[in-house]
């Protein structure tokens, strides 16, 4: 049997979603306390479809990387829910002020590294290291974003925040 898996850090490691493709088995909800659990399920996974940034560049050029970029066109006034994440060496920093230096560095214009994006760093760090070890990987496993899945699902951009000032906005997720 051939599977699928939408999967995204949660506090207790990575959840993910999993379907088998030809629809003999159930679809089912697991959590894995390290990325590299999920890649070793004996389930044959065809797509890894992952809400984290994945090739992490040396150098970052213009608002973001290709995928940051490229999502932002269209979202439409949603698009500050994709924030930045910084080139490799930023990520890899010990703490925040050496990662928002790194990123600043490694990046034209200058740009430090939001707290948001700091806070997902050991997770990105998972996935790259995970990538970096087994190329061949980069073939199942694919960045992706919920606004631009939503949207898409939509057929035009959100139009509402799914937080307001740190909790959850009523309208914005029942558009969701």
């Amino acid at each position: 049997m051939r599977w699928i898996a939408g999967v995204d850090g949660c506090k207790g490691g990575w959840i993910a979603a999993l379907a088998e493709l030809e629809g003999r088995a159930p679809p089912r909800i697991a959590v894995f306390t390290r990325f590299a659990d999920l890649l070793a399920l004996p389930e044959q996974l065809e797509m890894i479809a992952v809400d984290m940034p994945i090739g992490l560049p040396d150098q970052i050029k213009g608002t973001g990387r290709g995928p940051e970029q490229a999502v932002r066109t269209l979202l439409g006034a949603r698009k500050s829910s994709v924030f930045s994440i910084p080139a490799r060496a930023a990520v890899y920093a010990p703490d925040y002020a050496e990662a928002c230096r790194l990123a600043a560095l490694n990046s034209q214009p200058p740009k430090k590294v939001s707290k948001q994006g700091f806070f997902l760093f050991p997770k990105i760090i998972e996935i790259d290291v995970q990538l970096r070890q087994t190329p061949v990987l980069a073939e199942r496993v694919c960045e992706v974003h919920p606004e631009l899945a939503f949207r898409l699902m939509k057929g035009m951009p959100l139009l509402e925040p799914k937080k307001l000032k740190g909790a959850a906005h009523p309208a914005g997720m029942a558009e969701r």
